[in-house]
């Protein structure tokens, strides 16, 4: 993992807590879905309304770095100004919500609020994927990072695991919920504070200050092409090594059926649950008056 990957992913995170909404998804989550494989279904639904917006953008982003791929200083200098911009905008509390700029965000926002069920974690999923005010300048810097790969591939990935960022804390802290109580809950929105006269927020000044820090470590890196991994090379040999033993068609098949064994005991599991909560119902039915 390079620091590219890791600052997309502390991106989605911080941008799931930004003070502008913060843990309304999670919130809505803990009382509509619960926890267990249910949580688990509709969080990889959410993650998959956020890859069908966000993957785009970002594939759009390197498609527009890689025009400029010949000029690869002048878009190092401009993506580390621009990233140094946004964080300062960030940690001051100036943000923009990039559903206005995109056409048909507004009317997926309003689609998302009226659908129930799977389409709407779906739709919920697409439109928080852009929306919010606060983290406007945290998918602008991820966007920024994403042109500044030149690789339309590469940039895609890098919104996927921003995305992945997201609906992690989500579900952990959905999960969760009922055990945070009041002064956990708290802990995790952060806290205001005043400084000459200008009210901050704990988590848009961590964010910003990260954002500001990512766009120095790449201007001094040449776009991070000389950052140390995060990962060293030894233990990602080590990695690749004992996960080619993964790639064996036999247990392929056997992760297939496991798969549907879960997904069976899950279902039946459910069925037996509601056929218990209907029969007391049953039972009043059929009694003598």
């Amino acid at each position: 993992m390079d620091i590219g990957l890791l600052s997309a992913f502390l991106g989605g995170v911080l941008a799931l807590l930004s003070p502008c909404a913060a843990l309304l998804m999670p919130a809505f989550f803990a009382s509509t879905v619960g926890a267990g494989p249910r949580l688990l279904t509709h969080g990889a639904i959410f993650y998959v309304g956020l890859v069908l917006v966000l993957v785009p953008l970002g594939i759009g982003a390197g498609a527009v770095g890689a025009l400029f791929a010949t000029h690869r200083q002048a878009i190092v200098l401009v993506a580390s100004v621009l990233l140094v911009i946004l964080g300062v905008a960030q940690a001051l509390g100036f943000g923009f919500d990039p559903a206005r700029l995109l056409p048909g965000a507004a009317g997926l926002q309003t689609r998302a609020t009226t659908a129930t069920g799977w389409l709407k974690t779906l739709l919920l999923g697409s439109a928080s994927g852009v929306a919010g005010f606060c983290a406007g300048p945290i998918l602008g810097a991820v966007l920024t990072l994403a042109a500044a790969e030149g690789d339309m591939v590469s940039a895609g990935g890098l919104l996927a695991v921003y995305g992945a960022g997201m609906v992690a804390p989500l579900l952990l802290i959905a999960a969760l919920w009922g055990r945070l109580g009041a002064t956990g809950r708290g802990m995790l929105r952060g806290r205001a504070f005043t400084v000459l006269g200008r009210e901050l927020h704990t988590t848009t000044v961590l964010t910003g200050l990260l954002i500001v820090g990512v766009g120095m470590v790449f201007w001094t890196t040449n776009g991070l092409v000389g950052a140390p991994e995060l990962l060293p090379v030894d233990a990602q040999a080590w990695l690749q090594e004992r996960s080619a033993v993964l790639a064996n068609p036999v247990l392929d098949v056997a992760a297939i059926l496991v798969l549907a064994v879960l997904l069976l005991l899950i279902w039946a599991r459910r069925r037996r649950a509601g056929a218990t909560a209907a029969r007391p119902g049953e039972l009043r039915g059929s009694g003598k008056p």
